[in-house]
């Protein structure tokens, strides 16, 4: 995890002790308690974000995790100055957010996989010479960029077709050229790949990992694709109601939670047997394909010993599913609590 005391690492993007609360109305069954509750409503306080404490330096990409409900899309909305913090402190690049300073909103952009930017009716093209004017781009800006966002994105077939017409796909890489057409140094990506298939959520990170390379965008990220995840960030921030949990590497978070790798192996003939007090645990079984899990100070060991034997016919070493690192580490907070 970061440490606020490094330096020269330049911070875009701190919180402190932030808090947003919300009312929510209850309600009971019945006749009697509605009419109840019309005159005298009942409040509870939820806590939608706890005494978040972030710190994202200048061009990190860093995934943003939790269940649903967990916090994420409010804290991206008080990160983007939609929401105001009940308490505590934001600052990104060095604006309070929700002041909604001209040149802060010049330097962020929140893409939101459920919410869209572009004009139903319009075609994205007429959408983008809007957002031109908003953000006041000179004509060589905008035909540089527009340029260079549709070679990237592969949308060229899409600009002049009515929004409401195009797939889901070309949407929303649509979606992200609009979103990056002023070049903001910070981006909130809240769900990007929600829906689309495994063919267009690889284009997708592909683009982002190429426009990072290219710009050097900070770049916070949700996801319920934990493929996303892998592909994008090295660190991973993770909240559970509204309070965060983890922060750090991912290859940390791997290492806290499940010492072990995964080892498949699949053998020409023959069987290999590996027991737990050798650092090995046979997990799963089809014919010839053995699947252990492996304590990771072991795995050289043992796969020179399965070479030893000349009976493989391949061999390939995995860290356990970000799925179920993340799920078992709520599962462990849970206890704790």
């Amino acid at each position: 995890m970061p440490d606020m005391n490094e330096q020269p690492q330049k911070y875009v993007i701190l919180t402190h002790a932030l808090n947003r609360e919300f009312k929510v109305r209850q309600k009971t069954e019945g006749l009697a308690a509605s009419i109840r509750n019309f005159f005298a409503p009942d409040y509870k306080t939820v806590n939608a974000v706890n005494q978040l404490e972030m710190q994202i330096g200048q061009g990190e990409i860093v995934g943003f995790l939790g269940p649903n409900g967990a916090g994420k899309t409010t804290t991206l909305k008080m990160l983007s100055g939609l929401l105001v913090p009940t308490s505590g402190t934001i600052e990104v690049l060095g604006h309070t957010p929700f002041s909604r300073n001209h040149n802060f909103l010049r330097s962020i952009s929140l893409v939101m996989g459920q919410k869209q930017n572009l004009w139903w009716d319009l075609p994205p093209i007429e959408t983008f010479a809007i957002h031109r004017r908003i953000y006041g781009l000179s004509d060589q800006e905008y035909n540089e960029r527009i340029r260079e966002l549709v070679e990237m994105l592969e949308i060229a077939d899409c600009l002049e077709t009515q929004t409401r017409k195009l797939s889901l796909g070309q949407r929303m890489r649509c979606e992200l050229a609009v979103s990056l057409l002023h070049q903001p140094k910070i981006l909130f990506l809240d769900e990007p790949t929600i829906g689309l298939d495994i063919l267009m959520q690889k284009k997708i990170r592909n683009f982002l990992l190429d426009y990072h390379r290219r710009f050097k965008p900070a770049i916070l990220l949700t996801s319920h694709y934990m493929d996303d995840v892998a592909a994008l960030a090295q660190r991973v921030i993770v909240i559970d109601h509204g309070t965060k949990v983890f922060d750090g590497y991912l290859s940390d978070l791997t290492h806290k939670l499940h010492p072990e790798k995964i080892v498949s192996v699949v053998l020409n003939n023959g069987e290999f047997a590996c027991k737990p007090e050798e650092g090995c645990r046979l997990i799963h079984q089809d014919g010839q394909h053995y699947r252990f899990l492996v304590e990771r100070n072991r795995v050289p060991e043992i796969a020179a010993k399965l070479y030893a034997t000349g009976n493989i016919a391949d061999l390939t070493i995995e860290d356990p599913p970000l799925e179920d690192l993340i799920g078992q580490l709520f599962k462990s907070e849970t206890r704790n609590s």
